[in-house]
């Protein structure tokens, strides 16, 4: 039953469905629950709530900059709350310039901000509009990450070499940040780097119920879930006990960065349906190169569900010419037209980012939103 959450209204009537922000159709993957206000709320099976449709609070204020500002409209209008009016321009020497162009004295500030690509400009916007609203006097502001650029350099690998993942934490702090709100991050303990509240949301219950759904045949007896490296496996494992599926591994050595070579399969794939999930497809290398290491030990099909689609260099050409049958992404970062091929499928967080921002603002928990 799901859990049990304070509402201003009763009596709701249930349908079956999901929201997609991409395609404004309801996919059959969540309980939609509408009552005769133009509120509405999505409710997974397991009891999480995500909420959606038009709800209101004064002191709630949400800004974007110009990293992903359809996700960040998504979300908006998935609160039932308008953007916040933000200018965010550059001067001609390619500086930015931010206004907040209405008051956030005394409010709670959400700032959506993915540092994707160019990760730098998007960085700098973010830290201005932080040092903004914080000059602006706004009670707490929490940052929504969807993306969390520079999270691969999350340690020392050699000598001489930056922890830069941390180094970006202490800028957030140090700008005004009072909260961090991201989805799946690279690294666990990235988390550790700040020494404000971090919740760090998953989209294993969206892949899976997607799964289920749209690439099943027989219940998924015949699937097993891939994990594209090693270091992947303790995620690539939760998404398998979510499915009830068996763990494969692609062992692989890295020879530099962003080059990888396919190793060694452990795990019976023959016949199977294998599904990679990983928390980001960069170059694709690592992926393509698993698949052809399971096609040639007599897979039957293979998918692969990546949280964030980076898709740097030729990654999308590299994946349409691979032998997978669908890639299936979260819009976390924006994926242009140009970098779109025909397996490719952008499922939308908006829902759930919606959700963890509700919970936080009211100061519930977050933590049925977060496996």
């Amino acid at each position: 039953m799901p859990v049990p959450v304070p509402r201003r209204h009763m009596h709701l009537p249930k349908t079956r469905g999901t929201y997609s922000a991409l395609t404004g159709t309801v996919l059959p993957c969540f309980e939609l629950r509408r009552a005769c206000t133009p509120s509405a709320e999505l409710v997974r099976p397991g009891g999480a709530v995500l909420s959606c449709g038009a709800w209101s609070d004064p002191l709630m204020k949400l800004f974007t900059g110009n990293a992903n500002r359809k996700l960040a409209g998504d979300i908006a209008d998935c609160l039932g709350i308008p953007l916040g009016d933000a200018d965010v321009r550059r001067f001609s020497d390619g500086e930015c310039r931010i206004t907040i162009k209405e008051s956030v004295r005394g409010r709670d500030v959400f700032i959506v901000q993915p540092t994707c690509s160019p990760t730098n400009d998007h960085l700098v916007e973010l830290l201005i509009m932080l040092d903004a609203c914080r000059r602006a006097s706004a009670s707490r502001i929490t940052c929504v990450i969807p993306y969390y650029g520079y999270g691969r350099q999350d340690r020392k690998c050699g000598p001489r070499e930056p922890i830069a993942a941390k180094l970006i934490a202490d800028m957030l702090v140090t700008a005004g940040a009072s909260r961090i709100l991201s989805v799946e991050l690279h690294a666990d303990q990235i988390m550790g780097f700040f020494n404000i509240p971090v919740d760090q949301l998953s989209v294993g219950g969206l892949f899976a119920d997607y799964a289920r759904t749209h690439v099943f045949t027989n219940g998924g007896t015949d699937a097993v879930v891939v994990s594209p490296d090693v270091g992947g496996v303790a995620a690539a494992r939760q998404f398998a006990d979510r499915l009830g599926t068996q763990l494969v591994i692609v062992a692989k050595r890295r020879k530099q960065a962003n080059v990888s070579e396919a190793m060694e399969v452990i795990g019976d794939v023959e016949g199977k349906l294998c599904i990679f999930r990983d928390d980001m497809i960069d170059t694709g290398g690592s992926m393509v190169e698993g698949a052809s290491a399971l096609m040639k030990r007599g897979a039957g099909r293979v998918m692969a569900f990546g949280t964030h689609a980076v898709l740097s260099g030729h990654a999308s050409k590299r994946l349409a010419a691979s032998s997978f049958e669908k890639v299936v992404v979260s819009d976390t970062i924006p994926v242009p037209a140009e970098k779109r091929f025909p397996q490719l499928d952008v499922l939308s967080v908006a829902p759930l980012l919606a959700s963890g921002i509700r919970c936080i603002h009211e100061g519930r928990s977050v933590s049925g939103l977060i496996r």
